[in-house]
């Protein structure tokens, strides 16, 4: 007697999550026993053809729904086929449990995400940051609230991540946290790395990002102007903590450090280089790469305004990131500045008013902020309106007589 295998799809009406999409459910049949399941996949009802069993529309995700159903529909074939060629009966619960991998231990999304996130904390100062590894720890508690409000359950096999689910774990994070486009890049580019890892130990059979695009925005960011950072260099404070939250500040925009390295600059972090002047050369909190930055006049003016008034080995009283962000927006007050004064302002202002717009070479830049890569250090390399003034006063007075030449 010949078997009647059978695999349908159907959607399942009477759950609608809080996108206003159903489950995708797989209906497998064998001799008449039948069995379902989820296929991990969402649509909405009014782009599902029940007659067709497949997702309608032009759109691009309504194509990746119906090639899912479709690699499903071949891939339970061809357990069926394989079960019938080597065993001496099929039932529908060997070709469920032979797609679902049931019997064979399978590596599960959140699980390799865990181990991941170890490894990195086991490299946290050498060549990883503290903050680098809690950013992964959030990703992975982000795909694990994820996976509970979508499928209802604790944890995914890693080979059930494709572009589907990929997809709705960025609608749920714009959704949910109302994520902006480059804080969602973030946490993807962090959750490919880990299905990076799985293909390449060939837990998964093919990359399911090669075709889902992580898009991101360009970013001005801020920084202050010459005439803003004059403000506040004249503005004397009676309140102490103001007055060393706008020396702190001083002290990053004419240094470029950024809040942690300030935070933990010590004496020996101060050295006489090979001209004969001081020097800051210090490897960074966050990639542990070197910067080197002359002292100039006025961090060193700041340093020794506090001398002899360290707490432990520190040579500046830092308060939290936290406060003095919290500071720095009375201070911007105090001085007219409209701007969103925050720490890490003074890093942007060093890169771009301090060093880049007095014609510090961007290789030179790079190097003093401690950049692991030039690129980093080319978002800051904008063009301001007082340097295309500056370069044209200058090119004017290179052509002074040339127009001379001109016969009208």
């Amino acid at each position: 007697m010949k078997d009647t295998f059978k695999v349908l799809f159907y959607a399942r009406k009477n759950y609608v999550n809080k996108d206003g999409e159903v489950a995708i459910m797989v209906r497998v049949s064998v001799d008449g026993q039948r069995t379902q399941f989820s296929s991990r996949l969402t649509v909405n009802l009014d782009n599902w053809d029940a007659k067709a069993n497949l997702a309608t529309g032009k759109s691009m995700r309504t194509q990746e729904i119906n090639d899912e159903l479709r690699d499903i529909k071949s891939a339970l074939t061809f357990h069926y086929r394989e079960i019938k060629r080597h065993e001496s009966f099929v039932t529908v619960y060997k070709v469920r449990d032979a797609f679902l991998g049931v019997g064979v231990k399978m590596k599960m999304l959140l699980e390799v995400f865990e181990k991941y996130n170890e490894d990195l904390e086991q490299r946290i100062g050498k060549g990883i940051s503290k903050s680098v590894v809690n950013k992964y720890k959030l990703t992975k508690n982000r795909l694990q609230e994820f996976i509970k409000h979508q499928y209802n359950t604790k944890d995914v096999a890693i080979k059930e991540i494709n572009y589907s689910f990929i997809y709705n774990f960025e609608s749920y994070l714009r959704i949910e946290y109302n994520c902006g486009t480059n804080t969602v890049a973030k946490f993807l580019q962090q959750f490919k790395r880990v299905t990076t890892l799985a293909k390449n130990n060939g837990w998964l059979q093919a990359d399911p990002f090669s075709t889902y695009k992580i898009s991101l925005e360009k970013v001005d960011r801020g920084y202050l102007t010459m005439a803003e950072l004059s403000k506040i260099m004249q503005k004397k404070f009676s309140i102490k903590r103001l007055e060393q939250v706008k020396d702190i500040f001083v002290f990053s925009c004419f240094t470029g450090l950024a809040y942690v390295d300030v935070k933990n600059l010590e004496e020996n972090d101060i050295q006489t280089s090979f001209d004969g002047k001081l020097w800051i050369i210090k490897n960074r909190k966050k990639t542990n790469v070197q910067s080197n930055v002359l002292l100039l006049d006025i961090p060193k003016k700041i340093l020794d305004k506090y001398k002899g008034m360290q707490l432990g080995k520190q040579l500046l009283p830092t308060l939290t990131n936290q406060r003095m962000n919290s500071y720095l927006k009375e201070i911007a007050d105090l001085c007219g500045i409209e701007k969103n004064l925050t720490f890490h302002l003074a890093r942007h202002t060093f890169a771009t008013t301090v060093t880049l717009t007095k014609g510090v070479p961007i290789e030179t830049v790079s190097r003093m902020l401690g950049h692991t890569n030039i690129r980093t250090t080319q978002i800051y390399a904008r063009i301001t309106n007082s340097k295309i003034g500056n370069d044209m006063e200058q090119l004017s007075k290179k052509l002074e007589g040339i127009d001379d030449l001109l016969v009208l």
